[in-house]
């Protein structure tokens, strides 16, 4: 009796913590509503444009660093107003692409300059301060290899610094090969999602958003006030965010200003960033929430950081429903007494209504004519959400106990469209790492226990057993075929 009782505690509880992080998703909703229509009045282009340094950190990037540097030289500016730096830290022949990306475009006239370091102290943090050091601009435009920024990017993004108090102007990410897989299609969504209700609504709300690591431009003012790029995190870009905001300073997002990216086609690069993304939230929760709680902010805002900086926590909540699912079902038809427990968990359904209304809105906003099609996309990247918990628990748990892990890029093919890119060098993870063999044992798991909720009628049990199979199984078979792709 006591074990049943653990096993329905453990489990209650980390389906509140699962509700609690779902309900904020409501609380977008209504900021969203509420603030929706806002608008930033940006003023005209200075008369005399201010020089703008534009940095481009790369590490083995052979097949769309061409790309990149093609696409910001044409960007709309005055060439003696704008120096580009291609920060490449590369250990292949990357570097050498990039020298010649130089010298072609030094010869026709633009400030292009190649920082090569052959130490990655830092990782791309590092790579970003040693430019800063020598950079030119009074403002620091920043592109990561995936990027293929719009010609007009300086344009729309350098007169809100007529504002003295901008600090930093992020653009919302468009994608450009999300018709590619419904790998792509999901990641998409979940994107629009945060761009478009956590950023838009943060930023139009007073709360504090984060710059995106990409796709922005700050003010070097700032980013040296703000105490410069650190190391201690693997996400500098939200680490420096919020140490800029809790100094004082603006940011703006640009919902209507995009810049094109590409996706993670390949299942074990997905994971790669998945990982360097929730491990390093939860590093600079470590660092910054003790900050916010010394500051003399107000509540609310003080509590959507903390809600923006633990919302990683829900990994590991995940994993724990899983594993509880089964037992649970076990629990409710082999013991009594339990019953108004189960009455109670019902109520837990409502997160999912609020994750489906979240990622309703955002689509909407932005895909006005095909949202609800692309809607029907939302069961998939749930299970999808579910596959990677796995992934993402190893990272919050190293987060945790303090393990330090390198800045291990996303790599990129130059994909387009529905078009696969082609692979001039193959970048593709073939170590099949312990976690595959965890979301595959997963999959078996709740394949029996979908035979034991059918054995004991338990229909209601099934659909989330389903998605549980579902996204393990995707997530872990996928993961399997890539790592043995020749």
């Amino acid at each position: 009796m006591i074990i049943d009782t653990l096993i329905l505690v453990f489990y209650f509880l980390a389906l509140l913590v699962l509700f609690g992080f779902g309900l904020h998703g409501l609380m977008m909703v209504y900021y969203y509503r509420k603030t929706s229509g806002m608008l930033h009045d940006e003023g005209p282009m200075p008369s005399d444009p201010p020089m703008v340094t534009v940095q481009l950190p790369i590490f083995n990037e052979y097949n769309v660093v061409e790309r990149l540097v093609e696409a910001v030289c044409e960007i709309k500016y005055p060439k003696e107003k704008l120096e580009i730096q291609i920060l490449d830290d590369s250990t292949d022949d990357t570097v050498e692409l990039s020298q010649k990306l130089v010298d072609e475009f030094t010869a026709k006239g633009f400030d292009i300059s190649l920082l090569h370091r052959t130490d990655r102290t830092g990782y791309k943090a590092g790579a970003l301060k040693n430019g800063l050091a020598v950079a030119k601009g009074e403002f620091i435009a920043i592109f990561d290899a995936d990027f293929v920024p719009k010609n007009d990017f300086l344009q729309e993004t350098v007169p809100h610094f007529n504002n003295e108090k901008i600090g930093m102007v992020q653009t919302r990410w468009e994608h450009l090969n999300e018709e590619l897989s419904y790998v792509t299609k999901a990641q998409a969504l979940a994107l629009d999602g945060h761009f478009v209700l956590e950023q838009q609504v943060r930023n139009n709300a007073g709360f504090f958003m984060q710059f995106n690591g990409t796709a922005g431009i700050w003010r070097k003012e700032c980013i040296i006030d703000a105490g410069n790029w650190e190391m201690d995190t693997i996400t500098e870009d939200m680490d420096l965010s919020y140490r800029a905001q809790l100094k004082g300073w603006d940011f703006r997002f640009l919902n209507n200003v995009t810049s094109p990216a590409e996706l993670p086609a390949d299942i074990n690069a997905l994971k790669t960033q998945q990982f360097r993304w929730t491990k390093g939230a939860i590093e600079v929760a470590k660092k910054i929430l003790p900050k916010i709680v010394r500051a003399k902010l107000p509540f609310r805002i003080k509590m959507e950081a903390y809600t923006q900086l633990t919302a990683n926590i829900v990994f590991p909540m995940i994993i724990a429903v899983a594993l509880l699912n089964v037992p649970v079902v076990l629990v409710k038809n082999m013991v009594g007494g339990f019953d108004q427990f189960y009455t109670y968990m019902s109520i837990f359904v409502l997160a999912t209504a609020s994750t489906f209304l979240f990622y309703a809105y955002a689509q909407r906003d932005i895909h006005k004519d095909s949202w609800r099609k692309r809607l029907l996309l939302f069961p998939l990247f749930l299970a999808g959400s579910m596959g990677l918990a796995v992934n993402n628990s190893k990272a919050v748990i190293e987060a945790l106990i303090g393990k330090k892990s390198g800045f291990i890029r996303t790599p990129k093919d130059g994909s387009v469209g529905n078009d696969k890119g082609v692979d001039k060098k193959n970048y593709r993870q073939r170590k099949i790492k312990f976690e595959v063999f965890v979301e595959l044992f997963l999959t078996l798991y709740f394949l029996v226990g979908i035979g034991i909720s059918i054995y004991y009628l338990e229909i209601a049990a099934i659909p989330f057993q389903l998605l549980f199979l579902f996204g393990f199984g995707m997530v872990g078979v996928l993961s399997l075929k890539s790592s043995l792709q020749k």
